[in-house]
């Protein structure tokens, strides 16, 4: 059993920047797609970005690129979403998750193919 953590949340003006991290614990596995979402109040829980278990390649939202950045430490069996520039809009609660099956490129933005989920963290970008 894994269980996700998340951490580093909380409140920025506009224009600053968050760092989140996801700490897996528990019977870890190192083949393993890692990805964060996010969602608001009345909407879908969307997509924000993915990376691959050798962190070669990463997947990013159209409305986070060039201003977010993920990364992984597997020796630490830790993910990183890096936020740059954070706008209002950001404001959600963000979400990370394993995938630890076979994952193609097309569906690594899809919330049903995670298996396994952390609690969340707030982020809130003041205006």
């Amino acid at each position: 059993q894994v269980q996700l953590g998340e951490s580093g949340g909380g409140l920025v003006q506009a224009g600053g920047s968050l760092r989140l991290s996801c700490a897996a614990s528990g019977r870890t596995l190192s083949t393993y797609t890692h990805g964060w979402f996010r969602q608001t109040p009345g909407k879908e829980r969307e997509f924000v970005a993915a990376i691959r278990s050798n962190g070669g390649s990463k997947f990013y939202a159209d409305s986070v690129k060039g201003r977010f950045t993920i990364s992984r430490d597997n020796a630490l069996n830790t993910a990183y979403l890096q936020m740059d520039n954070l706008k209002p809009d950001a404001t959600a609660v963000y979400y990370c998750a394993q995938n630890y099956r076979r994952l193609i490129n097309n569906d690594v933005h899809v919330l049903r193919m995670y298996e396994t989920w952390g609690q969340g963290t707030q982020v809130t970008v003041s205006s």
